[in-house]
């Protein structure tokens, strides 16, 4: 037992101006007046010196600032970020930069970290049993700000912007959200970042929406008031009272997170109430646990705001991936997407020999493959496997482009097919899921993509609203070439609250029909509020069965049992048990 008392009294290190009080195994951080960042760093770094023994590093209540001026500055490749083109810097401003930390425990005790330009807020690299648990993430300038419409008249419209976010008008008339090293403007004048993504809040109905910017057009702007712009149009606006505006520019040139190579990782009981430029990134990690994190704007504030885009995206995952007891609200895409990436095949130089590459602009440059990978060939157009083979050397050529060399010779193609045709998935990088007791809303998108041949379930879950569906499964090696099929998964007694058509699409992204994708699904005790048919819809599948759901439509409704499931190309499909019920208004 550690007596904190008797061995902390003896040993204070000054670390970054701030005292740090050191006992065996525990690093305590006191709170920071002004900028915080080094004196974390400095906390880590000592964790990092117990060479893997368990040590805990504790914090205060109270606010924490870290910022991007005072940020380790660390070079990585990102799934589903950004292109070269977009950002040719791949290096990222990292608050909290843990790199080879084993067995590391930072409980925030009610602490808030308050990030100071777009950066990164964490990364876990290279570690084992990291706990991060108990604190709060937000921002002092917000990379998504805000207004509210409060008056429409002709030619012109008044906006209250939101807090915490700042602006400034020019003297001709030119007006600019700003945050600390960065401006946003409609049409990206005088340096700024150009608005390229608008989202409408709906307050009476609780629901978000992309649209048009309102700003597209505008002639000029006036402050008239504490926080209140006038802005002027040669032509008429589609903008009403009481509707909140999120804008944003839509490089994702920084992440919230990032847990790459890792083994062991735990996010629990945090509230996070903005996630900066992407989400909660995992990669090529083993194991991660999200226990009761809350992605939502801050409880009391006035935002309807927190994400720029995704909440949690997984690329490239094994063991098991778990997010339970969580809050996903107001997020610019999808709150969960868990996946694989396919990169094409592009060469051979020998019989046992593929040259891959990987395709879409936002993914590329991070390993994708181990020696001793299982991997799979898989026909492009159907997204049937070819072959499978084991990965007994990888050589990188450039950030694109990987040979593989396989344990066994390619084998012959059909008549019609060339390489170009086949696409390579990592087999051993895809994770079992468990997605329980969440609760979605205030998404464009969807509520989650899955796509993992792993054992998944995604239960007792509440989606409402959801515009897109609330759970999509796919596959594709086309488009955003995110991998693979899914072999075993059950969604069972969820609740579905006027969600889209279809609220759950198994829709895997083929042009030809060989045989079935997608294997062995249940959808079970759900519960669907809806007054839209083909609520579930099933493609190129085989062993899906859909029992005892319950589907609530209106009273006066002509929709009967026979509208809500749809198939196409799916075998075996099994439909018993389920209830049509009709719930007067």
């Amino acid at each position: 037992m550690i007596h904190f008392l008797k061995l902390i009294l003896p040993a204070v290190m000054l670390l970054g101006g701030s005292s740090i009080s050191l006992a065996e195994n525990v690093i305590e951080v006191p709170l920071c007046a002004g900028d915080a960042t080094k004196t974390l760093q400095a906390a880590i770094d000592k964790a990092a010196s117990y060479k893997g023994k368990p040590v805990t590093i504790k914090l205060m209540p109270g606010n924490y600032d870290i910022s991007r001026a005072e940020s380790s500055a660390h070079f990585y490749h990102v799934s589903n970020t950004t292109s070269e083109d977009e950002n040719p810097d791949r290096t990222m401003h990292i608050g909290l930069w843990m790199r080879g930390v084993d067995n590391l425990t930072i409980d925030g005790g009610g602490a808030c970290f308050v990030t100071h330009g777009e950066m990164t807020s964490f990364v876990i690299d290279g570690c084992r049993n990291v706990t991060l648990k108990n604190f709060t993430l937000t921002a002092a300038d917000p990379s998504v700000p805000e207004f509210k419409v409060l008056w429409v008249g002709k030619g012109s419209f008044t906006a209250e912007i939101t807090e915490p976010s700042q602006f400034e008008i020019d003297d001709e008339g030119k007006f600019y959200f700003i945050g600390e090293g960065w401006k946003l403007e409609e049409n990206g004048a005088n340096g700024a970042q150009p608005i390229r993504s608008v989202q409408v809040f709906y307050p009476d109905r609780n629901v978000t929406g992309r649209c048009d910017s309102p700003l597209r057009g505008y002639r000029s702007a006036r402050q008239i008031g504490d926080r209140v712009v006038q802005f002027f149009y040669d032509d008429a606006r589609f903008v009403n009272p009481g509707e909140v505006y999120q804008l944003r520019h839509t490089i994702r040139n920084e992440v919230a997170a990032l847990i790459c190579n890792s083994k062991d990782v735990r996010l629990e009981n945090l509230e996070l109430n903005f996630i900066g430029n992407f989400g909660l990134v995992g990669q090529f990690t083993e194991n991660i646990t999200y226990d009761n994190i809350r992605c939502r704007p801050r409880i009391g504030s006035a935002r309807t705001d927190a994400g720029f885009a995704d909440f949690v995206q997984m690329s490239g995952c094994r063991g098991k991936l778990k997010i339970v007891n969580s809050y996903f609200e107001g997020a610019h895409d999808d709150p969960i997407n868990i996946h694989g990436t396919h990169l094409k095949t592009v060469g051979s130089e020998a019989a046992n020999k593929l040259t891959v590459r990987y395709m879409h602009g936002q993914s590329f440059g991070f390993t994708p493959f181990f020696k001793g990978d299982e991997v799979e060939l898989v026909d492009r157009h159907t997204l049937n496997a070819v072959s499978s083979a084991k990965v007994k050397d990888v050589r990188r050529i450039d950030d694109y482009n990987y040979e593989l060399t396989l344990d066994r010779t390619l084998p012959e193609l059909p008549a019609g097919y060339s390489l170009d045709d086949l696409a390579v998935e990592n087999v051993t990088w895809t994770p079992e899921v468990e997605i329980r007791n969440n609760y979605f809303s205030r998404t464009p998108t969807r509520g989650i993509l899955i796509t993992t041949r792993g054992k998944s379930v995604i239960a007792d879950n509440t989606f409402f609203r959801i515009p897109m569906p609330a759970i999509l499964v796919s596959d594709d090696a086309r488009g955003w070439w995110e991998s693979g099929p899914v072999h075993d998964l059950t969604i069972r007694n969820n609740l579905f609250i006027e969600c889209s058509s279809p609220a759950i699409c198994v829709s895997p992204e083929i042009d030809r029909i060989d045989k079935p994708v997608h294997k062995n699904i249940v959808i079970e005790g759900n519960r669907f509020i809806t007054d839209r048919g083909n609520v579930i819809n099933v493609k190129a599948s085989e062993n899906v069965t859909v029992k005892n759901n319950v589907f609530d439509v209106p009273a006066a409704s002509s929709l009967t049992m026979e509208d809500m499931i749809g198939e196409e190309n799916t075998s075996n499909l099994k439909v018993v048990g389920n209830h049509f019920v009709s719930t007067p208004k």
